[in-house]
């Protein structure tokens, strides 16, 4: 068994290297197909005017954006990512806005929301989109995260339930399997994208971290993966799991496996694109 220094040093390993280099490439897929379910997180986050807020797993930089013109200058918003490749994209693109906006109110960091040395209860609000399953030790890590928190403050964050639940990050997986080399399967206090998927664990982490007055709202929406099968198909392999099956694969075997994740798409396919099912946490905690 891994022990969390490790748990936590792959996960940096992945997001500075193969993680972040391939969220980058589906850059444009993966903001359409996260923008209606960020909309949710960031209204019921509801930011006010000149409230400090961090963003954790900020990436590319914009939710931090959002979060940044709702708190207006007299407020400011800290984005935080383990990913040195997506925090540069983000500071960039940041610089940008902020000559086209005259908003200059956000700033971005790369490190660990784990262990990162916040100021303590200097903020008024802690959000994340699908930035948080992948702390080695979820339990300290919040703990860090509530120590930032006013007394006052607020916890919002979204992430992915259960696999079954989420055809749309399984499916194409599950169909290329019989092809490729089998992928070790986390264990269930592993880091990863379905980590927090039982409401259950999700709890136990938050009370444990002290957080209080905990309300978990399942959210369910179709998952836009691409414009077409062929196009979905042209990209898999690209990033995430599958990305680390094929790089193990023979080239026979990857197309196999390719034309196997199109059979199962197929069905999915409509006039805008393929659309499977999601389901995801709307997690909400106050600080004290």
């Amino acid at each position: 068994m891994k022990t969390k220094g490790e748990l936590a040093a792959e996960q940096a390993a992945y997001w500075n290297g193969p993680g972040g280099d391939g969220w980058l490439a589906a850059y444009e897929r993966i903001q359409r197909s996260l923008a209606d379910i960020g909309d949710i997180g960031l209204a019921a986050a509801a930011p006010r005017h000149g409230e400090h807020v961090i963003d954790i797993g900020c990436g590319t930089g914009g939710t931090t954006a959002a979060l940044a013109h709702a708190v207006g200058i007299s407020g400011h918003v800290l984005g935080v990512d383990i990913s040195e490749t997506l925090v540069g994209y983000a500071r960039a693109e940041h610089v940008a806005q902020a000559r086209a906006h005259r908003l200059e109110n956000a700033t971005f960091v790369v490190g660990d929301a784990a262990t990162h040395p916040f100021k303590a209860e200097s903020y008024d609000l802690v959000f994340s989109r699908f930035g948080v399953m992948f702390f080695a030790d979820p339990v300290a890590a919040f703990r860090n995260i509530r120590r930032a928190l006013k007394p006052a403050g607020r916890l919002v964050f979204i992430a992915w339930r259960t696999p079954q639940e989420n055809p749309w990050g399984t499916a194409p997986a599950r169909a290329a399997q019989p092809f490729l080399p089998p992928l070790a399967r986390p264990g269930p206090e592993d880091p990863g994208q379905f980590s927090f998927g039982e409401r259950a664990r999700v709890e136990r982490i938050l009370g444990e971290a002290g957080f209080q007055k905990l309300r978990l709202e399942p959210i369910d929406r179709q998952i836009w993966m691409g414009p077409s099968v062929a196009d979905v198909v042209a990209g898999a392999g690209r990033f995430g799991p599958l990305a680390r099956a094929f790089a193990g694969a023979e080239p026979a075997a990857i197309d196999k496996a390719r034309q196997a994740i199109a059979q199962a798409l197929a069905p999915h396919e409509g006039p805008d694109g393929v659309r499977l099912p999601g389901a995801c946490w709307l997690v909400q905690a106050n600080a004290a």
